[in-house]
């Protein structure tokens, strides 16, 4: 028996566990796959109050080895459900059962594929969803990034470093991210934006060779690339709480500024709750606020 069980492990998941170990509360945490979450996949950490230059990776790291050092438990194994027993939750992995207090969901969210044909297929072999990951493999090479978010503009700018060409395309004619990563691209000589358009088919034999792109008017054009970044949102990772908190019609978890859900005892933290901003500062300010309704909760049975 846990006093609090963390589901998840990224900086929403990480902070929370610091915070509930500084309230003197055992805690647990469930984590999938490895800690960090999405944020080990940026390589330069620009807008976190204080550091002002860090690693995604050196940053999940560092907040990881501080849960631990606080006494924090972490079991890699991955939550399936969540059993509200009243006063008792359970969580369900894939392999165990844990019994807690109370509970707060930091799953995050996944990658939203475009949804185009071989898509999968070429996952790998062209397609990717982590320019930091793989745009050292397209070096002088010709690419595509599809979104307008801050995602996507972060990593044409990043691309723009290694690659011979990088082709931004949006579905449309503005784009969501700051202006100010904008301004940067548009200075850039070899990045060309591609709006109102789409992808709609991808060429390949083994390897993507080409991508073809349809306007909003109607015409269809043809970009030979070797890699095409895809970045046009994410899926918050909730599917296998939906029978026991409140979803949206988009997945994520119904829950207000102070991070608690219409199960009693069962909290949220980051990505994947209702917000206006998705950002690193506001995954770990969920994860104090989070944790701070919890010990309430607790102290209140």
């Amino acid at each position: 028996m846990y006093d609090i069980i963390i589901i998840g492990a990224g900086p929403a998941g990480l902070t929370s566990a610091i915070y509930a170990k500084r309230a003197s509360k055992s805690v647990l945490v469930l984590e999938a796959k490895a800690y960090g979450g999405q944020i080990i996949n940026t390589p330069d950490i620009e807008n976190y109050p204080v550091a002002a230059h860090i690693s995604g990776f050196e940053f999940a790291t560092k907040v990881y080895e501080q849960a631990q050092a606080l006494g924090a438990e972490f079991v890699f194994e991955k939550a399936v459900d969540i059993r509200d027993l009243g006063d008792i939750k359970e969580v369900v992995t894939e392999s165990n059962v844990y019994q807690a207090k109370a509970v707060i969901i930091a799953t995050g969210s996944e990658n939203r594929k475009l949804g185009v044909e071989r898509e999968d297929e070429l996952v790998g072999r062209g397609i990717s969803y982590c320019a930091t990951c793989d745009g050292a493999f397209y070096r002088k090479k010709s690419v595509a990034v599809v979104g307008g978010g801050n995602t996507a503009l972060e990593d044409a700018l990043y691309l723009a470093d290694i690659a011979e060409k990088v082709y931004i395309i949006h579905r449309r004619d503005e784009f969501r991210g700051e202006d100010a990563t904008v301004k940067s691209l548009k200075e850039r000589e070899n990045v060309e934006f591609v709006l109102n358009s789409q992808v709609v088919k991808l060429n390949a034999d083994k390897r993507l060779e080409s991508i073809e792109v349809l306007n909003k008017d109607g015409s269809t054009r043809v970009i030979e690339v070797k890699g095409l970044f895809v970045a046009v949102g994410r899926i918050p990772e909730n599917q296998n709480f939906g029978k026991v908190v409140n979803l949206d019609q988009s997945g994520y978890i119904v829950a207000g500024e102070d991070c608690t859900t219409n199960a009693k005892g069962i909290f949220v933290a980051g990505d994947n709750r209702v917000k206006n901003v998705r950002q690193l500062v506001t995954a770990t300010a969920d994860g104090a606020v989070a944790v701070s309704e919890a010990v309430k909760y607790i102290n209140n049975l």
